[in-house]
């Protein structure tokens, strides 16, 4: 091989990237990954990682306040530390190190297509490096932040969700347009270590995609942790409003719903698309979807890419979250290998080479207080999709609850395919509630009889016993 010239060139290092240019290095194939920013990409740095690391603190001492005789705080000078900690003070160094030791090179600069296996690199000092891929290339570059039209908001400072978990300083009054996952989430970091928090949504509801109870119980939860939520209202304008009252802030008024409402910093966070822009798919004739993915079939290999493109994680917009991209990123290496060896292709249901979970198997956990945590469809999208549907909607009341926390409160809402009577669909609402995602995830994904289900016996006394109590539900119709 020439210098530039691997079995297996990633655009993109983040950890989709990573885990496909792993998984192929580990499959005995050479591998490179290009990167632009810094490796371990937008959930290590500004996304799932450092917001984790703002919640976990204001929600250990809420649930420890939630018991009898306990008296807790936290100082959220400290909680800052420790999210900065999680990030390696952004220096990505250690993910570097990784790389080498798996066997994988690294290629700092921006890459491009230019034509079949064919990669341009282009440095930070703007030099261009030809990069040639023998097998394959895998697109991973992830998606970026959909800015709305507010009429101003050109005219403002104002965070993404980059600018949020990166912060240095708590705002004394934080604005936040967007009531999706990261909308609630932040919300309630901020809100717990010490900003005033109002967030507009547009929508009716929060969490729009999830059942509408959790979304209910969510918005509680954010008006019991202070957050003032405005749903159905979206921000007509913007406009700068002075100094702020924090160092180094520049107040913006806001106005929306006939109401002005001045913050010190304001959180834009109304959704992400496909970063698909500029990677040269035009160079070898793929096209996107409207959105902007590429899209792919279920061994990741891209429609109309020949034998081998692919694109994996959030690009390909099929299930745009961290841990799907990265079970995409296995699939598609595994496939790369069987096609380098020639090997036919496990690709039918449920096969090595097959990210069939991504169709209707896709687990989520909302790091709210209650959490939300579901798996498969909700009620509604399993009528949208024909079928025949039982649902179970019942509050979470267990002895294992109970112990928990005084004032325990829960909920779940079981989907049930009648015609195979397996779930098609689980959503945990509660504190806590994301420890019991992973058994209804296998149920989900592996389809498992519910009369099969009975005898998995749940251990006493824990919040697991819910599974019993769904399971007599249904027998009694």
């Amino acid at each position: 091989m020439s210098e530039h010239e691997y079995d297996v060139v990633v655009i993109g290092a983040g950890p989709v990237g990573e885990n496909a240019a792993g998984y192929a290095a580990a499959a005995g194939l050479s591998a490179a990954l290009v990167e632009d920013e810094l490796i371990g990409g937008e959930c290590s740095y500004w996304a799932c990682i450092p917001s984790k690391a703002l919640l976990r603190t204001p929600q250990a001492v809420a649930d420890a306040r939630r018991l009898p005789g306990v008296t807790a705080e936290f100082d959220p000078a400290a909680v800052l530390e420790r999210r900065t900690y999680f990030t390696g003070n952004w220096d990505d160094s250690g993910q570097e190190e990784w790389a080498r030791g798996a066997g994988v090179v690294v290629l700092r600069g921006r890459g491009r297509l230019t034509g079949e296996r064919q990669v341009q690199v282009t440095g930070h000092d703007g030099a261009l490096t030809p990069v040639t891929a023998r097998r394959a290339v895998v697109l991973a570059t992830g998606s970026v932040p959909v800015t709305p039209t507010v009429r101003g908001l050109d005219s403002v400072p104002f965070w993404g969700s980059r600018g949020a978990t990166s912060a240095k300083e708590i705002p004394d009054r934080l604005g936040v347009l967007g009531g999706g996952v990261v909308g609630c989430e932040l919300a309630l970091a901020f809100a717990r270590l010490g900003s005033r928090v109002t967030l507009f949504q547009h929508g009716p509801r929060v969490l729009p995609n999830a059942e509408p109870v959790a979304s209910e119980r969510v918005a509680d939860g954010l008006r019991e942790a202070g957050v003032d939520l405005r749903t159905g209202t979206g921000l007509d304008s913007v406009e700068p409003a002075g100094r702020g009252s924090g160092p180094g802030t520049d107040a913006v008024r806001l106005h929306g719903g006939g109401d002005v409402v001045e913050v010190d910093r304001l959180l834009v966070v109304t959704g992400r698309r496909p970063a698909s822009g500029d990677l040269g798919l035009d160079s070898v004739g793929v096209r996107t979807t409207d959105r902007g993915a590429v899209p792919v079939d279920d061994s990741g290999l891209v429609e109309g890419g020949g034998d081998w493109l692919y694109a994996v994680g959030d690009v390909n917009g099929r299930a745009p979250l961290t841990h799907q991209g990265k079970y995409q990123a296995r699939i598609a290496a595994h496939a790369i290998a069987a096609r380098a060896g020639g090997r036919p292709l496990d690709a039918g249901p449920w096969g090595e080479d097959a990210a069939t979970a991504d169709h209707a198997a896709v687990p989520q956990v909302v790091f709210t207080d209650p959490e939300v945590a579901w798996v498969g469809r909700t009620a509604d999208a399993a009528r949208a999709a024909g079928l025949p549907v039982r649902v179970i909607d019942m509050e979470i009341a267990v002895a294992g609850s109970s112990l928990t926390a005084d004032g325990w409160s829960g909920r779940v809402v079981a989907v049930v395919d009648t015609e195979r009577e397996v779930l098609a669909g689980l959503t945990f609402v509660g504190p806590g509630v994301a420890d019991l995602l992973h058994a209804a995830t296998v149920a989900v994904v592996g389809e498992v009889p519910l009369r099969r289900l009975w005898h998995a016996v749940p251990a006493f006394p824990t919040v697991s016993e819910v599974w019993l109590r769904l399971l007599e539900a249904y027998r009694a119709g």
